[in-house]
């Protein structure tokens, strides 16, 4: 009698994770759909594209697609721009947020939690509101088309501090006791312990300011003006025209612009992950 038991409990677990593995494999299928329709299509000519009922797979690959699609527009320069701003923007956010989350995680001053909490509340505020003020002041700085309007209003990401501070709070105050014990400032104690045991919560934060960065758009579009400063996705709204638009261009164009984000982000998954993970934010 146990032994039907523990075969019907094991055959039920086993059925169970079948399940599972399904309902992951199809979820992730739905997932990936677009992206293989992306490739596929940026290997089709421009009469596959529109064919319908659709054409899942070309005919035979154009690969002359890529090269016409990257002669359309500098995109040399786009790539260059792109990858300019997002690793600059990159750097001195995380710069910035480490010193920003650990005094509102571990240093005391008056009105800690009030500063914080307006912090907090601004991210309510929806980006398309503060074009406009924004862009006056990027004008009476006489940043318009250059590098210090597309970099310097986002060095700084509530969010970001948000996701740090709640790291560094799960960090213990007797490393800073032993630090200065030891004779250690607070800057070196910053650099030297905080930073090294925050790699995974960092990662995370540069993984995704790299992403709204290298994807930046409305943005570069309002405050560019000459090609030389535009970046990739400006350059993917190019081959969207009155006239149409060359979809088998277009889908080439955003295979390639989206591969260094790929390559990222599969370097640094097992960072990220545990960064979301040990930060509170589940």
């Amino acid at each position: 009698m146990q032994k039907r038991t523990g075969s019907y409990f094991a055959a039920r677990r086993g059925a169970y994770r079948a399940f599972l593995y399904i309902l992951l494999i199809a979820t992730c299928a739905l997932m990936l759909l677009p992206f293989f329709w992306m490739v596929t299509t940026s290997l089709k000519t421009h009469l596959e594209t529109m064919r319908v009922p659709i054409q899942w797979l070309p005919q035979a690959p154009q690969w002359k697609n890529y090269s016409d699609a990257l002669a359309v527009a500098p995109f040399g320069r786009y790539f260059l721009n792109s990858a300019f701003i997002a690793v600059t923007t990159t750097v001195g956010e995380v710069l910035l947020t480490i010193f920003a989350a650990y005094a509102f995680a571990k240093m005391r001053f008056f009105g800690k939690n009030v500063l914080f909490a307006t912090l907090l509340g601004t991210l309510m505020i929806p980006g398309e509101m503060l074009l406009i003020p924004n862009y006056v002041t990027m004008y009476r700085f006489g940043w318009l088309d250059k590098y210090q309007a597309l970099i310097i209003p986002w060095l700084v990401s509530v969010f970001a501090i948000f996701l740090l501070r709640q790291f560094f709070r799960g960090l213990p105050d007797e490393l800073w006791d032993s630090a200065r014990i030891d004779g250690c400032s607070r800057l070196r104690y910053i650099l030297r312990i905080i930073v090294p045991l925050s790699k995974p919560a960092l990662v995370t934060i540069a993984v995704l300011k790299f992403l709204g960065s290298w994807n930046a758009f409305l943005w570069v579009l309002i405050m560019t003006t000459s090609q030389t400063m535009r970046t990739v996705p400006v350059g993917l709204s190019l081959f969207s025209t009155e006239m149409g638009t060359a979809y088998e261009q277009l889908m080439a164009a955003s295979v390639v612009a989206i591969a260094p984000v790929l390559v990222l982000f599969f370097l640094a998954q097992k960072q990220f992950i545990q960064g979301i993970a040990r930060s509170g934010i589940k």
